[in-house]
């Protein structure tokens, strides 16, 4: 049984009373129909599944009858008019200042415009909003890399000034933290590669040549490229993240007042810490990816870890080696100013956080892709 609380508050909240009677149907609006009432969710639940089943009854000879309603405001007849399809029942009884209300509501309601249908000139519209985008991070990173340069002036005119400190931080933090993921990862690819080529190679006779092809993929292209990618997920997303939140908690704020310059802080000790750990990195995943080769090639074609030693250095070039030095080198100073570059652009809320953690770690990712393409195609033209 309901309380006399409970019973008020039933009879305070808006509904609409259909009685039947010879004459024809008649519709009471009773209870407070105000924004007070509406938007409490249970309310506006209830009233919109009864106005659901009772469906629009405006224009069907029945009498609206508005006078015993506690209290309306614009939310309120707003929810009726609507209730209506928009126009006047036939059989209304309203005091003068319901009407106005209703009047007014029905002056300046509109039917919400249509979607335009996707044509070809929103979809040009889109390419360039794009576009222009594409082209403001390109001047941003134009910028940064020009302020970088600058700080490495600085840093060689003053030494005993420089961010020591932070550079060494980094080194720990970006290096020596990466090396049991990217160990793991080039061993388990090096295994992989053995398996796959193997079983082509042993169809042709050419067992030896295991030796050849794992050298040159893993110490050309696919070590420094898969430790770029691994630094990138892991230390480019951390680079945007930190940054990022030095803009939300508004600390970048307080380096500008205190006139300290975000790019001889912050992205020059980044930038430096990978381009020295990324050619060590790459090094270090070349190596597991060829010790997980040559364990692979021992089991599979019975190539001995001794004979793949020897011939190693005879089936690579040093200049692959060096080559993949310059390459990790771009990576590493790409990667940091791409994560920089991302974190400095962040706008002081949670989710602008989110969305720059991630464009940075897509973009770092395909940037490392691309410059890779760029160096097999530019060195392959001049013998290297």
């Amino acid at each position: 049984m309901s309380s006399p609380e409970e019973k008020a508050a039933g009879e305070s909240a808006p509904h609409i009373d259909v009685q039947e009677a010879p004459e024809g149907a008649s519709c009471l609006v009773l209870g407070f129909w105000t924004g007070g009432e509406l938007t409490a969710r249970p309310v506006w639940d209830a009233l919109t599944a009864s106005l659901k089943a009772q469906g629009s009854e405006a224009g069907r000879g029945v009498v609206w009858d508005l006078r015993q309603m506690d209290q309306l405001d614009h939310l309120g007849a707003q929810v009726l008019w609507n209730h209506w399809g928009r126009q006047w029942p036939e059989k209304i009884e309203v005091e003068d200042a319901q009407r106005a209300v209703l009047e007014r509501v029905a002056e300046f309601s509109v039917d919400r415009p249509a979607t335009p249908a996707p044509g070809f000139k929103q979809a040009f519209l889109n390419l360039g909003e794009g576009l222009i985008e594409v082209f403001h991070h390109f001047t941003d990173l134009v910028a940064l890399v020009g302020r970088l340069m600058l700080n490495l002036g600085k840093l060689a005119r003053r030494p005993g000034d420089g961010p020591w400190r932070d550079l060494s931080g980094h080194l720990y933090h970006i290096g020596a933290t990466a090396l049991p993921i990217t160990a793991l990862v080039g061993f388990l690819i090096g295994v992989v590669l053995a398996y796959l080529i193997s079983q082509q190679l042993k169809q042709f006779g050419a067992d030896a040549f295991i030796v050849d092809i794992l050298g040159i993929s893993l110490i050309r292209e696919l070590g420094p490229v898969l430790a770029a990618i691994l630094i990138a997920g892991r230390s480019g997303s951390a680079i945007t993240a930190q940054i990022g939140v030095m803009r939300v908690t508004e600390e970048l704020d307080a380096m500008r007042v205190m006139g300290i310059a975000h790019s001889y802080r912050l992205v020059m000790p980044r930038a430096l810490a990978l381009a020295v750990v990324m050619p060590l990195i790459s090094a270090w995943t070349t190596v597991a990816a060829l010790i997980g080769g040559m364990l692979a090639a021992d089991l599979a074609m019975g190539i001995t870890p001794s004979f793949f030693i020897n011939a190693l250095p005879a089936a690579v070039d040093a200049s692959n080696l060096t080559l993949a030095t310059a390459k990790s080198v771009v990576f590493g100073v790409l990667i940091a100013l791409i994560g920089c570059h991302f974190g400095l652009r962040v706008k002081p809320n949670t989710e602008s956080l989110g969305q720059g953690t991630t464009a940075s770690v897509v973009t770092s990712i395909t940037v490392v892709i691309l410059v890779d393409a760029l160096f097999a195609v530019l060195f392959k033209n001049i013998g290297i």
